[in-house]
């Protein structure tokens, strides 16, 4: 049997999906250096040096958006993108653990 089909990616522009890839992988990366969830150092070394190109990709779709006269990031669209998109469980590996998870 075949897991649930996710629901769809909302339509977004090119620009705001860059964002959205971007600061996702910003997020897995920093999952992979918070010192509060463990692991080496050179995991966390290579994450913290993949993390300055990921930051340079987001700094270029806020840019592209910008020039292309997109003010506003439209929330409730990327709330929805982030969600379809693991965004919460990534998220969540940024945080502290909760105190009986450690």
């Amino acid at each position: 049997m075949l897991p649930p089909e996710p629901p769809p990616l909302p339509a977004l522009t090119r620009a705001e999906g860059e964002l959205i890839d971007r600061y996702l992988e910003a997020l897995d990366l920093l999952g992979r250096i918070n010192p509060a969830r463990g692991g080496g150092t050179y995991s966390a070394l290579r994450a913290a040096q993949a993390l300055v190109g990921t930051a340079a990709g987001l700094r270029d779709a806020l840019t592209l958006m910008h020039q292309r006269g997109e003010s506003e990031l439209h929330r409730d669209t990327l709330t929805r993108a982030l969600r379809v998109l693991d965004g919460e469980r990534r998220a969540g590996l940024v945080t502290l653990p909760r105190p009986e998870q450690i």
